[in-house]
């Protein structure tokens, strides 16, 4: 969730930190703050969003080098001035940002009051720098030294960064469960929760394991310990993130380029792991596992939100090519029952970020039990990357826009090239209907250039029923999920109720809500099950409902009876999710930008979900 960001070195401090929490606000906007320290400790922190930053005269003109900023993500206590981090110690000595929840905070700060501790907010986290206080003034100790005993303390998740007014040369930070990466400049270093705020300066990136400190201090190497106090190596790694990639380059906002980037991001995810010409398949990370994967009893694939639904359509594309069989998991549900799992599993994770708690925690459970782990991400160097046996990244670039789009279909590509490698190693499918597939696949990234060509018609077909109250997505086989994903977007940033359903449910149940003012979306490209969603559209039109039909190229039938039709190329049904998902991403940014929503940053939510 929330945005950390810190600077030590030559220049001034606050514009450095400033642009580098605008970089981050995609992880929080409720709340942020900026903590200088030249001779003094100044705090500057505001609710909303972080330009109100930018009204603080004195933090403008401040010529310290030295800070921490957030922005937040609100947890524990409202958004409002009081709450927004940093925060200080009870003797004002300390500052301190920290993004993860601290579940011991209440018996630790009963504690700390009946110590004489006084607290200003309502935060786990104010909670944190008063137990540092209070374990540095008892025992007399060094900046570096109290974090670690107060961490040992400590139940929960958090990456923290703390200075101290006592050494004003010095930045303390320290994880787990939450990320946190130290940039390595030129006599200046940075830290941050990723590398987006740091690449501007330096593409030299220190990764943070969970139970490590790290100090940054002018004129000295890094220094990275253990909760034990035992020194660690560390590998400083060159990141591949240009400047530009992290920028709107013109589009009005950050969902808007990512829907319009696919095109490139397929292609990527796909570069290097197909060849139709010559005819093979070859997904690198499952090699060293190979055998163990092809012959594995079952997948099974945990993810949360719009990772969960590539799940999903994985599960249909797995089980047709590969006929292995797949169970699709919410994380944060797997990880709270007692799951029936084994060294004959595979477990699947899917998250954008790397970073998803929930789905760490699943995997922690699963190794646990002997299961092999793959990890589907796209930040290199994150958690889940590191912790799995073996994964593929899905080279998507940067996302910022909170709702996936790009990661969305990358992570679809990569699972259909898993699928594809199996079914034909495996002997699932016939030589001559792997080819037939394989050349098709290698199409996909051009017919969704055509499919973002008709963004136009999507656009005043969005301008129909931007007014809606409610929206249905109707969809079937690998669209069912789809119409899930659909509904999803919708509602996420434009902030509309809508639903997902197979389209037989609709009769059980959802078919009651249909009126002249309820918009149906219905994904309607299937080639095996066309006449029956024929017949839905005719159910919803008896009703006298607003249908929105996805259809094939030429489709003549559904275009009748549909009030509003967008056409996708012909594919194969196994890859038209591909397809399928990009209108209805347009679908979801335009009413949004219309209904005048925050598309970028939605309320409520964040991009990297690191809490529970």
């Amino acid at each position: 969730m929330c945005g950390i960001v810190g600077y030590l070195g030559k220049q001034k401090a606050f514009p450095i930190l400033l642009e580098g929490l605008k970089r981050l606000e995609y992880r929080g906007y409720d709340s942020s703050g900026i903590s200088l320290l030249d001779e003094e400790l100044h705090t500057f922190k505001k609710k909303g969003k972080v330009s109100e930053l930018e009204k603080f005269e004195d933090a403008l003109n401040s010529e310290a080098q030295l800070g921490i900023g957030h922005t937040r993500w609100a947890t524990h206590g409202k958004p409002d001035d009081l709450n927004a981090h940093p925060h200080h110690s009870g003797n004002n000595r300390l500052a301190l940002v920290h993004n993860g929840i601290i579940e011991n905070y209440s018996t630790l700060k009963e504690y700390l009051v009946s110590q004489g501790h006084e607290f200003k907010s309502e935060t786990d986290t104010e909670v944190l720098v008063h137990l540092i206080e209070e374990i540095q003034e008892t025992q007399n100790l060094d900046l570096e030294t109290a974090i670690r005993f107060a961490l040992k303390k400590v139940v929960g998740a958090f990456a923290i960064a703390v200075i101290d007014k006592e050494q004003p040369d010095i930045i303390v930070g320290a994880r787990k469960s939450s990320p946190l990466v130290v940039g390595v400049g030129e006599d200046e270093f940075f830290i941050a929760s990723d590398a987006t705020p740091i690449i501007k300066y330096t593409n030299k990136i220190i990764y943070l394991d969970d139970d490590e400190i790290v100090t940054i201090q002018r004129g000295k190497e890094v220094q990275i310990k253990s909760l034990e106090n035992e020194m660690v190596d560390y590998t400083i790694e060159k990141v591949d993130l240009k400047l530009e990639e992290i920028e709107k380059s013109g589009y009005d906002h950050f969902m808007l380029k990512e829907i319009f980037q696919q095109d490139e991001s397929i292609y990527e995810a796909m570069r290097g792991r197909i060849n139709a010409a010559e005819g093979w398949v070859t997904v690198g990370g499952m090699q060293d596992h190979y055998n163990r994967i092809a012959n594995a009893e079952r997948f099974i694939i945990v993810a949360c939100g719009t990772s969960w639904h590539a799940g999903m359509i994985a599960e249909y594309i797995f089980e047709e090519l590969a006929r292995i069989p797949v169970e699709v998991e919410y994380a944060s549900e797997f990880r709270y029952r007692n799951p029936i799992i084994g060294p004959k599993d595979v477990v699947i994770a899917l998250s954008q970020s790397g970073e998803t708690a929930d789905t760490l925690s699943a995997l922690e459970l699963a190794k646990e039990k002997g299961a092999l782990i793959y990890g589907i991400v796209n930040n290199v160097g994150s958690s889940i990357a590191r912790f799995t046996d073996c994964g593929s990244y899905i080279h998507a670039g940067p996302e910022i826009g909170v709702a996936s789009t790009k990661a969305f279909t990358s992570q679809l590509v990569v699972l259909t090239l898993m699928a594809l490698d199996l079914a034909h190693k495996r002997g699932t499918i016939t030589k001559s209907h792997f080819q037939k597939l394989i050349s098709e696949f290698e199409l996909i990234p051009q017919k969704v250039k055509s499919v973002l060509s008709q963004a136009e018609n999507i656009k005043s077909i969005a301008s129909e029923i931007k007014s809606a109250s409610n929206a249905l997505y109707l969809g079937r086989g690998y669209n069912f999920p789809i119409a899930l994903e659909g509904a999803l977007k919708l509602k996420e940033i434009s902030y509309i109720h809508a639903e997902g359903y197979p389209a037989a449910e609709m009769k059980h149940g959802p078919i009651a809500l249909i009126d002249m003012y309820m918009p149906v979306i219905v994904i309607a490209t299937n080639k095996n099950a066309y006449e029956k969603i024929f017949s839905n559209v005719q159910e919803v039109k008896a009703r006298k409902g607003i249908v929105i039909a996805i259809v094939s190229e030429g489709d003549t039938e559904i275009k009748k009876i549909a009030d509003f039709t967008i056409e996708i190329p012909h594919t194969e049904d196994v890859f038209s999710p591909l397809l399928s998902s990009i209108p209805l991403q347009l679908l979801a940014y335009y009413i949004a930008v219309m209904r005048g929503c925050n598309v970028d940053q939605p309320r409520n939510l964040a991009k990297s979900v690191t809490v529970e």
